[in-house]
Formats: C-alpha cells, sequence, structure tokens
C-alpha cells in the first residue's frame, strides 16, 4: 500500500505516519481560517454543519433512564409504620447517649482547698515518745532493719550500728586483742 501525501498550498502542519487520510479529510476546510484560528479552535464544520445550533443539556444516560415505579399501594400497615419509627427514634437515643454524655458538674475546688482544710480537722503534732538525736544516731533504713539478711559483709558487732567500718577481715588472728577468745579453725 502506497501512502500519498497531500501537497496542497495551505497545509496547517506536517502531516503525522498514517495520518493522511485526516488531512485529506479536512484540506477544504484549511482555505477559509488562517493557521492561528485552526490551531485555537481547530476546524468549524467537522462535526456539525449547522454552527448555530446548541449542544444539548441532557446526557444519553439522562435520557435512558426512567425512575422505578412503586407498587402503588402501602406495603407496611400504619402499626408497622408506628413500631419501625419507635424502634429508630429509641436506637437514635441510645447512640446519642453513648456519643454525647452528659458532662459531670464542676468542682471548683483547689487540691489544697479539697485535701488541708477539710472541716472540724485540727492539726496537732505528735509528741516524741524518745529523745534523739539525727546527728548521732543511726539512719533506720531497709538495709539497717534487715542487715541479718545481707551476704558478704563482716559481723556486726554492735546491734545500734551494723554497717560501722571493720577491718576484722583483714586483721591477723594473733592481733585480736578484744576478743577473749580466738574462734578455732577446723
Amino acid at each position: 500500500m502506497t501512502e500519498q501525501r497531500d501537497t496542497g498550498k495551505s497545509k496547517v502542519g506536517k502531516c503525522l505516519l498514517h495520518n493522511w487520510t485526516e488531512e485529506r479529510a479536512v484540506a477544504a476546510l484549511d482555505n477559509e481560517e488562517t493557521k492561528t484560528q485552526i490551531q485555537r479552535h481547530g476546524h468549524r464544520g467537522i462535526l456539525t454543519m449547522d454552527q448555530e445550533s446548541k449542544m444539548e443539556t441532557v446526557t444519553t444516560l439522562k435520557a435512558a433512564y426512567v425512575l422505578p415505579k412503586g407498587p402503588g399501594v402501602k406495603l407496611k400497615g400504619i402499626r408497622g409504620e408506628l413500631l419501625e419509627k419507635h424502634i429508630a427514634q429509641m436506637i437514635s437515643d441510645k447512640v446519642h447517649a453513648q456519643l454525647n454524655p452528659l458532662t459531670p458538674k464542676t468542682d471548683f475546688c483547689s487540691t489544697t482547698h479539697r485535701d488541708f482544710c477539710v472541716e472540724g480537722f485540727v492539726p496537732l503534732t505528735p509528741g516524741t515518745t524518745q529523745a534523739h538525736d539525727y546527728k548521732t544516731d543511726q539512719a533506720v533504713t531497709f538495709w539497717s532493719e534487715n542487715y541479718q539478711l545481707v551476704q558478704g559483709v563482716t559481723p556486726v558487732q554492735t546491734l545500734k550500728a551494723p554497717f560501722r567500718k571493720s577491718a576484722l577481715f583483714s586483721t591477723p588472728i594473733s592481733e585480736r586483742l578484744d576478743e577473749i577468745e580466738p574462734p578455732l579453725d577446723d
């Protein structure tokens, strides 16, 4: 098949490969308008010959679609409709109550007022049962109360100060002068 190109003088653009049939179809229309008008507005008269005609506003889908018709009689009775409306209203109220709970009454009471200014409270400082000196007394901690459970420490010499310094582990047995009898080696 041989391809032929139109060799007219008023060609608008170059012919694309295998587009010579379209170029031939619009060759007669290219003589009436300039190149810029054709590029901007296209060829007039290809789709319709009546230039004054208006485009239709109804699509083919809208023209072909027909609304479905009902049976023309009631399918539910009055009582069934009322029951359905009542159940729908109950479900709507239940969902609304779950999604929008009532806001609790705001308590404008500060922490100090609520915890320390209670009616009928009389502040009393308890009296001491023993005389304590914080500079010399041993601090009461978890380990001072449970010193007998600690492993790997030297024996406790005084119960009032279980964690004082002790050199008993490095003192030779012969130099222990404070003991009455040195421990026996087995």
